[in-house]
């Protein structure tokens, strides 16, 4: 009989367990534990490195790479897919919003395009599965580039290098499904293997200083690690805003974007919910969170430890963190362009 109960009490405990982690709530956990594993080389952390390689087509990419930066792809030829994911702001621009065509603005904060091949989903809302299908959002976006696909390829069509291109390169020539294949496999390309902290994790343990390793470990024993973790730092989960509190609430001005997936599925157990994002080029990306109100990390990392984690963290904790975070991340001129 007491065998039986330990059963059942171990079992009730494991299933709650699962539970939090269901949620994306971290049990608490044992700051010595946590520490020591980060420290121990033998245990699996919750972060991997990214690969340093790819097996993607290189005429392929230099295509995607002229598409990608292509003005005249709206019909004013005034804004590309580059205005809004740009290498010195770490693949996004710098802005809460973004500017498109006749200084439109957009609704929603520009997530940075590097590493997007590792999102589960792409889109804030995870409106679409992959990186091809997410080309039509802004081509045809009105307040992005405004455009169509009927504009596009007639512009292109009377390119005569691109018509060159695309029958050296597909046996179709030129469609607009062949548009997005080239510009989804340069923005594949766009990846960020040789951070620091991918060393680190490759086995150079002097690649990361103190504070950084010490961040890592505050990173993981807080809990953020729940949400934002595999090679991307994010970008494999939806979560909800608010775990512990009301964030649109308390902020107030609340939009359409705000909802989030609930836009997309109509189940309000999605509203606002996001895609977690990824943390990679964090430092980098200011304003922060969907729609781009949060104007630096420190701020950014206070607000999640209230409405995510439930909790005050210090200012040290926060320091701390914000140097793991610089740490993901090569120097801006080591970006792939």
């Amino acid at each position: 009989m007491r065998f039986i109960l330990f059963l059942f009490l171990l079992l009730s405990v494991g299933l709650a367990t699962l539970q939090f982690w269901s949620w994306g709530i971290q049990p608490e956990v044992d700051v010595h534990l946590a520490t020591n594993n980060a420290y121990d080389d033998t245990v699996p952390g919750p972060i991997q490195p990214i690969p340093e390689h790819h097996a993607l087509d290189e005429n392929l990419i230099a295509l995607g790479r002229r598409l990608f930066n292509e003005k005249g792809l709206s019909p004013d030829h005034s804004t590309a897919c580059a205005n809004c994911h740009q290498p010195d702001h770490g693949g996004s621009d710098g802005l809460p919003v973004s500017v498109g065509i006749r200084d439109a603005l957009g609704t929603i904060n520009a997530p940075t395009v590097y590493n997007s091949s590792y999102n589960f989903r792409q889109f804030w809302d995870g409106r679409t599965d992959t990186l091809e299908d997410q080309v039509d959002g802004p081509l045809t976006h009105p307040n992005e580039m405004g455009s169509s696909w009927e504009h596009a390829l007639t512009f292109l069509f009377t390119t005569a290098t691109y018509q060159a291109d695309f029958l050296r390169l597909f046996k179709d020539g030129l469609t607009a499904d062949n548009v997005r294949h080239a510009i989804a496999t340069y923005e594949r390309s766009l990846t960020t293997p040789h951070s620091r902290f991918d060393r680190y994790l490759r086995g150079d343990k002097n690649a990361i200083t103190d504070d950084e390793r010490s961040g890592y470990i505050t990173f993981q024993t807080l809990g953020c690690a729940a949400c934002h973790q595999g090679a991307s730092v994010g970008g494999n989960m939806f979560q909800k805003i608010g775990l512990f509190g009301n964030y649109f609430a308390d902020r107030g001005d609340i939009t359409d974007s705000d909802s989030g997936r609930y836009n997309v599925t109509g189940n309000e157990l999605d509203r606002h919910v996001f895609k977690v994002p990824s943390l990679r080029l964090a430092i980098y990306t200011a304003p922060y969170f969907h729609d781009g109100s949060v104007p630096d990390l420190r701020t950014a990392i206070q607000l999640m430890a209230k409405y995510q984690l439930g909790r005050e963290i210090s200012e040290n904790d926060i320091h701390l963190l914000i140097a793991f975070i610089g740490s993901l991340a090569p120097p801006l001129e080591a970006l792939p362009r």
